[in-house]
């Protein structure tokens, strides 16, 4: 199994930046698609964005590309998610997820069997 911990939401004003953190722990680490969705009020869980740990691929949703970037920090089993420019729309509950292996597009949430707890991001 995967332990997945995210940090680093809070509250910010719109134009503002935040940057979350994910620390996974358990099963190896260097071989996994890992990243961020997130769901706000009333709406389906979308994905933000996503790293493949080894290859160092990344995937954002349309959404977020040219304001999030998603990087990794190999030695500390974590993932970033910096957050520029965020706007009131962007104001969701973050979590962090992960998967050895894909059976289909990246920002289905229901291919992603670890996921940890979330995070707050409200943007005002």
């Amino acid at each position: 199994h995967v332990q997945l911990v995210e940090s680093g939401g809070g509250s910010v004003q719109s134009g503002g930046s935040l940057r979350l953190s994910c620390a996974a722990s358990g099963r190896t680490y260097s071989n996994y698609f890992m990243g961020w969705f997130r769901e706000a009020p009333g709406k389906t869980r979308e994905g933000v964005a996503i790293v493949h740990t080894r290859s160092g691929i990344t995937y954002y949703g349309d959404s977020v590309k040219g304001r999030f970037t998603i990087s990794q920090e190999n030695a500390k089993n974590t993932v970033y998610l910096q957050m520029n420019s965020l706007n009131p729309e962007d104001t969701a509950m973050y979590y962090c997820a992960a998967q050895d292996t894909l059976g289909g597009e990246w920002y289905k949430p229901n291919l992603y069997n670890y996921w940890g707890e979330g995070t707050q991001v409200t943007v005002s």
